[in-house]
């Protein structure tokens, strides 16, 4: 077990988090939150070495990606960075990446009832505006929880807020900011249910959010 208590409030900077080798020669992870060795909930960081793969397996209970460096593919495709992925519970697939690739990778967290497959590259989508300057582009939403991308221009300031059920925030680009730190590119934290922040940027920054899921 390692992070599992989800009344905690987490601050991990992946880039200085040190890589585990994976069941897979030359596929190496960084648990970032993990239930057990190989099953169970587990949200990691996961890179694979140029022309490395996975061996073909299920999803019991579900897997969420998001790619943030090279292409990861599988049987059904090729996914640039930018491609956020949702292989629901049942599914299956053997992954690789000829030129390598870095993900950040959630498995069997799905919500009882959630189906929905994705495949979506952001990089060929438009931004949505948000509140004030913010530009955002939703990902998924089920039964209250919900995922985004958020674009901050430089010098943003959101409202102080609370997290109902709670937080979670991957740093892609830029340097996130409230009263508790600085969190730069990289950076993943996890926010308690009804936890609070007042958060701001003073460079532009694009940050991966995910809300509602924590509740206890």
């Amino acid at each position: 077990m390692y992070n599992m208590d989800f009344a905690d409030r987490v601050v991990i900077d992946t880039k200085n988090h040190p890589w585990q080798e994976s069941p897979s020669k030359g596929v190496w992870r960084k648990p970032l939150a993990r239930e057990g060795a190989e099953h169970g909930h587990a949200t990691s960081i996961v890179r694979y070495e140029p022309g490395t793969s996975f061996t073909s397996h299920s999803h019991p209970h579900g897997e969420e990606i998001m790619v943030l460096e090279g292409v990861f593919s599988d049987e059904n495709g090729d996914y640039p960075a930018g491609t956020y992925i949702r292989n629901p519970k049942g599914s299956s697939h053997a992954p690789y990446s000829a030129q390598g690739c870095t993900l950040l990778v959630k498995l069997n967290q799905f919500q009882p009832g959630d189906s929905q497959q994705i495949a979506f590259n952001t990089g060929d989508a438009e931004w949505m505006q948000g509140h004030g300057d913010l530009r955002v582009m939703p990902l998924h939403e089920y039964r209250g929880a919900s995922t985004a991308l958020v674009h901050w221009p430089a010098g943003t300031h959101f409202l102080p807020h609370s997290h109902v059920g709670g937080e979670e925030i991957f740093v892609i680009s830029g340097e996130f900011i409230d009263e508790h730190g600085r969190y730069p590119a990289g950076s993943w934290i996890r926010s308690p249910h009804m936890s609070k922040h007042d958060p701001h940027v003073e460079l532009e920054t694009t940050i991966l959010v995910k809300v509602g899921h924590l509740r206890p």
